[in-house]
């Protein structure tokens, strides 16, 4: 996976995450959240997420070297190992609780923030342990 967007764009990634998780906490405080559009700016919420963690995932890093393309590609498949646990333990939740009618709608999102934490838990276990040469 072979980065696409300018170093700039992993800040502001981390920037547009956080405002779509406090988002709809300060809608909610101006009075501007009610019934009619609280799906609406929940799955705007979602989206904005979304991007966030794309831009993050698709950031070029500086000082990027060739181990780095191993590093994501190695996120990656733990991301996939962790959401698909996660998803099914949610499953298995949702069975348990004899809850027919919610659906997870947020798998994909799931998928790229654990992608972002084990990328990053990556990258800075490289740095360490080229610090002690292990």
């Amino acid at each position: 996976m072979k980065p696409l967007l300018p170093v700039f764009a992993r800040f502001l990634g981390y920037a547009v995450v956080a405002l779509g998780l406090f988002m709809p906490f300060l809608l909610y405080m101006f009075g501007m959240v009610n019934d009619h559009n609280l799906l609406l700016y929940k799955e705007c919420s979602k989206l904005l997420m979304m991007f966030g963690a794309l831009m993050i995932l698709f950031a070029v890093r500086k000082n990027e070297c060739a181990e780095m393309l191993t590093l994501r590609n190695k996120a990656a498949r733990n991301a996939m190992f962790f959401t698909v646990f996660f998803v099914f333990g949610s499953m298995l939740y949702r069975v348990y609780q004899g809850n027919l009618l919610n659906v997870d709608s947020s798998s994909f999102l799931t998928f790229l923030l654990v992608n972002v934490i084990c990328q990053e838990y990556l990258i800075k276990k490289a740095a360490i342990d080229a610090v002690f040469k292990r």
